[in-house]
């Protein structure tokens, strides 16, 4: 016997089902991918500058090892990731219970929202701050507070301005996202201005440091937080192996906070969130420290190559210390955006920053690069 009853669409309304904070959610969109374009457009050698991956490669240790646990792909991965904790604990001069895997470190910043907010509570994240914060604020359910960014009068155009965002800490306050550097823009805070704002915070309010783009960063006055956790025990550091590391197709990330915080955060953690193959591939990229030399230093160079490009084109950009660039269009940056996806260049628009006229850029490789330097010039 059946029981189902068809009824009308009109009847079938799912979006009242929805938990509030999800009816009027738009997903993340991730950069276009170079089979759709090819696909769409009918062209050939596409290259992508959208996503903030590495163009490099990834590091031949951490090829060799997921090739190696590939046969072993029916069986589940370690649940606890003990070998890739013990060795992420190792580095960073933690104990093992200080750490959360996640599937990519948005996964992490998802379990924070997930844990300490609710309808009842707010978040404070700056204007011009990485998509996935507010995502997962409203998708809990919980209140958003966004500060607005530096207009340049009292700190770095578009940045974070720790003043506002201490403003509208409040009683309800649980959780502040500040990423350093930040995505989209690239800019970044110091020691002393972070150290202050993390220090002044009340004890109820979580501080989450996204430091997704940490190893391609050489300023003197950058601060390592993770070397802040047993000042702080409301920080949470949130790092990824998708960057510098050149794994974004595997996804890990991982948290470092206070053991108390962190087994909260474990608490929620979906089992297995890291594969079998990702793990082995990130154990083994931490041992490949000539592979990330490399990585940093040839993405220093592809950023000055990018940005003596825009010089000689008149535009200007925001200076970034991360692996991407947002550069000023002078212009809606959404047209020029679609023109270069006609000559086989994809980027990023990020009018859904607030920032309609800016295109934000990966560094590629030398030739990559090149190949979009002259493209903007034939577009512009």
């Amino acid at each position: 016997m059946h029981f189902w009853i068809m009824k009308s669409p009109s009847e079938n309304n799912f979006l009242e089902l929805a938990a509030p904070g999800v009816r009027a959610l738009q997903p993340y969109q991730p950069g276009k991918p170079v089979e759709e374009l090819e696909r769409e457009f009918g062209i050939r050698d596409a290259i992508k500058l959208a996503s903030n991956e590495n163009p490099f490669g990834p590091s031949p240790l951490a090829v060799a090892a997921a090739n190696a646990v590939i046969p072993t792909m029916t069986r589940y991965p370690e649940g606890s990731g003990h070998r890739l904790v013990a060795r992420l604990a190792r580095r960073h001069g933690v104990v093992p219970e200080c750490i959360t895997l996640g599937n990519g470190s948005n996964d992490v910043l998802d379990l924070v929202a997930r844990v300490f907010l609710t309808p009842a509570h707010e978040a404070i994240y700056s204007q011009h701050a990485f998509a996935v914060y507010p995502i997962s604020v409203q998708a809990t359910g919980a209140r958003a507070q966004v500060a607005p960014a530096h207009d340049g009068s009292r700190g770095p155009a578009y940045g974070h301005d720790l003043e506002a965002m201490h403003d509208r800490v409040g009683p309800d306050t649980r959780v502040v996202f500040i990423a350093n550097p930040n995505n989209p823009t690239g800019g970044w805070l110091a020691t002393d201005a972070l150290e202050n704002f993390i220090a002044a915070l009340p004890a109820h309010v979580m501080v989450v440091v996204d430091e997704a783009y940490f190893e391609y960063v050489g300023e003197p006055a950058y601060p390592d937080t993770t070397q802040w956790l047993d000042r702080f025990p409301n920080l949470i550091v949130t790092r990824t192996f998708s960057k510098a590391y050149g794994l974004a197709g595997l996804r890990v990330g991982y948290a470092l906070s206070h053991p108390d915080v962190a087994g909260l955060l474990n608490r929620v953690r979906q089992p297995f969130n890291v594969n079998l193959v990702a793990q082995a591939a990130a154990l083994a990229a931490l041992d490949d420290d000539a592979y990330l030399a490399s990585s940093v230093s040839r993405n220093r160079e592809g950023l000055r190559q990018l940005l003596d490009g825009f010089s000689a084109l008149d535009l200007t950009w925001i200076d970034s210390v991360g692996n991407f660039v947002a550069v000023d269009t002078g212009r809606s940056a959404a047209e020029v955006y679609a023109a270069l996806l006609r000559e086989g260049v994809i980027v990023r628009p990020i009018a859904n920053y607030a920032m309609p006229n800016h295109l934000r850029i990966t560094v590629g490789s030398n030739e990559e690069n090149a190949r979009c330097l002259a493209a903007l010039g034939k577009v512009l």
